[in-house]
């Protein structure tokens, strides 16, 4: 799977802050985020659609067209269908992974909220993000909005940034860790 990290560049932040100023105008913070999330776990999920986004070989305008067609599918119209499309005529889809990372921030900011990003081998069910979010809260001190990618090479448990603090309870760093501390000893 493609790296897909959410570094959010000027131009990001600028089309999310946009998005974000007409979702508090028309009161739709939290409709606009689950379009926005749907949209993000399409591109998390299908290798198709992630190269439409990511690859400069297509044009604006196959790239226009494509994303119309699937956000018609998807039944993504409104403000969030529009402004994926004025990003794809401008030939900025290839940030749309950051502009959706910047419009979860401002988001959590606007609520007085941290975002955590959380990468985990297997998906959390409801309870367990809700653990999550509690242990997280007692932690910063702040309500957390949980980010969750999944990554199944991680074999078990998980990794949790918030901020500039990084958690790493994977099987897979455990597993590096032994291997290095066996070599040494052999």
């Amino acid at each position: 799977m493609a790296d897909l990290s959410h570094s959010v560049s000027s131009v990001a932040q600028r089309y999310a802050v946009s998005l974000f100023e007409l979702a508090k105008e028309e009161d739709k913070i939290d409709a606009f985020g689950a379009d926005l999330d749907q949209i993000d776990k399409m591109l998390k999920d299908s290798d198709d659609f992630r190269r439409l986004v990511m690859s400069p070989a297509f044009s604006a305008d196959e790239q226009l067209r494509a994303v119309k067609a699937i956000l018609e599918k998807a039944k993504i119209g409104g403000y969030v269908g529009n402004f994926v499309k004025v990003v794809a005529k401008n030939r900025r889809l290839f940030v749309l992974p950051g502009m959706i990372a910047a419009y979860r921030g401002a988001v959590a900011a606007y609520r007085g909220e941290v975002t955590a990003e959380v990468t985990v081998a297997h998906a959390l069910s409801k309870e367990q993000q809700q653990e999550l979010k509690t242990a997280l809260k007692d932690v910063t001190g702040k309500d957390v909005a949980l980010d969750i990618t999944e990554d199944a090479s991680l074999l078990g448990g998980m990794i949790v940034k918030v901020g500039s603090r990084q958690i790493d309870t994977s099987l897979r760093t455990k597993l590096s860790k032994l291997k290095l501390s066996l070599k040494e000893v052999g």
